[in-house]
């Protein structure tokens, strides 16, 4: 089951899963120690992916004034390769073209992702740059 939730709407166990879910991921699995909680979850949507009671993906969707960014992909380790990253990416996309219709979606992608990124639609902007010493590069999606 895959659901988009405003932060307001989140259950506090919804909330706790996907922050253990990323934590997991981005702190642990890829030892980037950074602080996983900033005021950006504050104001975003957030996509949940369950499988069983299980959180196996989510991400974020924020509105800024002249755009949207996605960021916190966060894929279960057991479930990548069955193509859920490319499912909860469009279904992200439905729903920012259905909420902000005008506005292009922007990424930082990890470099060796740049080929699913680039066959979901974004155009890398010419910015690459290290985040926590993994490669990373700046990435858009017109609407």
């Amino acid at each position: 089951m895959i659901e988009i939730k405003s932060y307001l709407k989140l259950s506090k166990d919804e909330l706790f899963e996907i922050l253990r879910l990323r934590t997991n991921i981005f702190v642990v699995e890829q030892n980037c120690p950074y602080p996983e909680l900033d005021d950006y979850d504050k104001i975003s949507h957030h996509l949940l992916a369950q499988k069983e009671n299980k959180m196996v993906g989510t991400l974020r969707i924020i509105e800024f004034e002249n755009e949207v960014k996605i960021g916190r992909v966060a894929i279960h380790q057991e479930f990548r390769k069955l193509g859920l990253g490319k499912k909860i990416m469009l279904e992200a996309h439905d729903f920012i073209k259905s909420q902000f219709p005008k506005k292009q979606i922007r990424i930082s992608a990890q470099q060796y992702l740049e080929k699913f990124y680039c066959d979901l639609g974004y155009e890398f902007t010419g910015k690459k740059y290290l985040e926590d010493d993994i490669p990373h590069m700046e990435m858009i999606k017109k609407p």
